[in-house]
């Protein structure tokens, strides 16, 4: 495994972002999918062995039950000061006026509860899950900065987002001796890149490292595109995001790209996403040990300038999906 720093913090994370929201109790949440805690442990224990480092989990995924599942595997495979452990807020987690958003009730109050599920005292990266448009972004950054300040956050960071809202955020932190977010979540893979339209180029200014969300396109990128997952025929969301009149021939070329390698269509996306300098690690879902595999062998796969140009050549823009 690679390390690298996350954007132009000294924080070291794994090229490879290991995905939680693959792990947690089925029947809590709406994740039919998600795997139960025998099994998440399997493949939790097999990442941390493999050198990946750094997780990313949400308070929303499996209704907590992602966050719980990870703090036990994270106590009992790992050294927690080895662990990088983000995790998100903004989504509902319980009824009421208050019970989701970004407000410094919501935030300080749900910060305390991921710290209870994941058993830690702290988290290394507390990042706002999307925009609250509800709520003063100044009234956000307040709080976020009040966790760092009380010890029980390291780093700040975002996910998608407008780049004015996220260039807004960034100058307002800065304008108040808040501390900034260093890290943008982002949609971005083969099948949708809008973000290096403006995003991508306001986190290289900024020095903002890029950790993408579904690098593989929900899977579609791993295999041809009338094959169905028992993911992707309940994955309500995630049918939302691609269009098979546009992404098609991408994926096409990527079987062609891999077929010509000789190895799986998953190393060839991952490979992709990875030779962006502005990405730090991709953050990927894996159920089964050879997505783990994949994932990890893409650090060491290199395209040539060709393959990347044949990869990119059919795109055509798309409206801007994964913000709400």
């Amino acid at each position: 495994m690679e390390y690298t720093r996350l954007g132009s913090t000294g924080l070291q994370v794994s090229r490879i972002c290991l995905g939680m929201m693959s792990f947690g109790d089925p029947a809590r949440g709406g994740h039919p999918w998600s795997l139960p805690e025998a099994e998440s442990r399997s493949i939790i224990g097999r990442a941390l062995a493999a050198g990946i480092t750094f997780l990313d989990t949400a308070n929303v995924y499996s209704a907590g039950s992602s966050e719980e599942i990870t703090g036990r595997a994270i106590r009992d495979f790992a050294d927690r000061e080895d662990v990088v452990l983000a995790t998100k807020v903004h989504g509902r987690m319980r009824p009421g006026p208050n019970g989701a958003g970004l407000s410094r009730k919501a935030i300080l109050a749900e910060l305390d509860a991921s710290l209870t599920r994941l058993g830690t005292d702290y988290v290394d990266l507390y990042q706002i899950h999307r925009w609250d448009p509800h709520t003063p972004i100044e009234e956000t950054l307040e709080a976020l900065d009040t966790c760092v300040r009380s010890g029980k956050v390291r780093y700040l960071g975002a996910s998608s987002m407008w780049a004015w809202q996220f260039g807004k955020a960034l100058h307002s932190a800065g304008e108040h001796g808040w501390h900034r977010f260093v890290s943008m979540q982002d949609h971005y893979n083969l099948l949708n890149r809008e973000e290096e339209r403006e995003m991508h180029p306001l986190c290289a200014d900024q020095g903002i490292g890029v950790i993408p969300w579904s690098p593989l396109a929900r899977g579609r990128l791993t295999r041809d595109w009338d094959e169905a997952t028992a993911r992707s025929s309940t994955d309500e969301f995630g049918k939302k995001l691609y269009d098979e009149s546009s992404d098609r021939a991408i994926v096409e070329r990527v079987a062609e790209v891999a077929e010509a390698r000789g190895v799986p269509r998953a190393q060839v996306a991952l490979a992709w996403v990875l030779s962006k300098p502005v990405v730090s690690a991709p953050i990927v879902g894996v159920t089964r040990d050879r997505h783990l595999d994949d994932a990890v062998a893409a650090v060491d796969l290199q395209l040539s300038a060709e393959e990347v140009a044949r990869l990119e050549e059919p795109y055509r823009p798309h409206e801007v999906a994964g913000f709400a």
